[in-house]
């Protein structure tokens, strides 16, 4: 087949112009698909939440009551009979238990006996010692006679004033055979039973007092000062939502031996009757004084020799690189005190490829 020389060049010069248009097209696209990338270049973003530096601890404890004491009889003897039981509200004044009284009964007479028999002694020393004034004042008594009369007369009045005496505390010991609570509370234990024999002060029951409640947990010892100085927290584990005020009222001078941590006691000012005693509550300290801080992944740093910084996304996908204070540098993460504002949402990923001129598109928003 033939050709002309002039159909040859013009076939070349078509040739020569698609390709040029081809080859323009194709730039046009991979550029708008360049500017296209470098717009929605998808970043991974942590928000910045400042915290304490020391964080919260907590402690698992029990509501128990501010005073609770043993109660027992003031006098020995057998118990007649337990009035009341374990859990039971007692008011002031309210008979919990009862002794046999027929010996305390026996020995009230007896008193009461001795007691009029020093009474008519006396009478009788006394009309001596009167009679002997008169005599000695007339002269027919010696002062011998009347010294005798005088001291006769005074030993009466002693013997007198120790069977009153006696009849007092018979009288006490016939009312201690009943044991009163002296305070209102609630038992919280039974320590004797109808029939069993108790000494003079022997613990027969355990009274919790109503009024002031506290939170009883055990502090390791590292935590001691901020038990003193920090703010606690009581909270409920039949009411999660709800908190208490607590304040340190006793701590144990020395570490339990086996498990080296202190006894501590915090008091509930605020607390209502929705707080029973023996509820398990948790106490949580926290230290005051602490700085605020926020952890960021140590992937988020940007630091090519000058201030450390964090590449910051705002709303429209833009990134700001803003220098941060460094406090302290963990296995995984970068603790800042400043720099950046709480809430801010901060790159995580790629932060050395970021170029501030362009945008971002977020992928993923994880609170830390």
């Amino acid at each position: 087949m033939l050709t002309h020389p002039i159909f040859d060049g013009l076939f070349r010069l078509l040739a020569g112009l698609l390709i040029a248009v081809a080859a323009l097209a194709l730039a046009g696209c991979n550029d708008k698909q360049t500017k296209k990338e470098r717009q929605d270049r998808p970043v991974l973003v942590e928000t910045v939440r400042y915290t304490a530096a020391s964080p919260a601890r907590s402690f698992v404890g029990t509501v128990r009551p501010r005073i609770e004491t043993d109660v027992g009889f003031r006098v020995a003897g057998k118990v007649a009979k337990r009035l009341v039981e374990v859990g039971q509200t007692v008011e002031i004044g309210q008979p919990l238990a009862l002794l046999d009284q027929t010996d305390l009964k026996l020995q009230a007479e007896q008193s009461e006996a001795e007691y009029s028999a020093a009474k008519g002694v006396l009478a009788q020393a006394t009309a001596s010692e009167n009679r002997a004034k008169e005599l000695r004042g007339k002269g027919w008594s010696t002062e011998a006679q009347m010294d005798q009369a005088r001291a006769a007369a005074d030993e009466a009045r002693a013997r007198f004033a120790r069977a009153e005496r006696s009849v007092e505390l018979t009288r006490n010991a016939l009312s201690y055979a009943t044991l009163n609570a002296d305070t209102r509370g609630v038992v919280t234990a039974a320590l004797i039973d109808a029939g069993q024999v108790v000494s003079a002060g022997q613990p027969a029951f355990r009274l919790a007092r109503f009024g002031e409640k506290e939170a009883v947990v055990a502090i390791p010892e590292t935590l001691v000062g901020r038990a003193k100085q920090g703010e606690a927290r009581v909270s409920l584990w039949s009411e999660p939502g709800r908190t208490y005020a607590a304040k340190l009222r006793e701590i144990a001078p020395m570490a339990d031996p086996a498990t080296r941590t202190y006894l501590a006691k915090f008091l509930l000012p605020d607390a209502d009757d929705g707080v029973s005693l023996g509820m398990t509550a948790t106490l949580t300290l926290a230290d005051p004084a602490t700085d605020q801080v926020a952890r960021l992944p140590l992937a988020a740093l940007f630091n090519q020799g000058g201030t450390p910084s964090v590449y910051v996304v705002d709303p429209s996908g833009q990134v700001t690189l803003k220098p941060v204070s460094v406090k302290a540098y963990e296995t995984e993460k970068v603790v800042i005190s400043g720099g950046v504002e709480d809430g801010a949402k901060v790159v995580v990923l790629g932060v050395q490829k970021l170029d501030p001129a362009e945008k971002v598109r977020v992928v993923s928003s994880l609170s830390f």
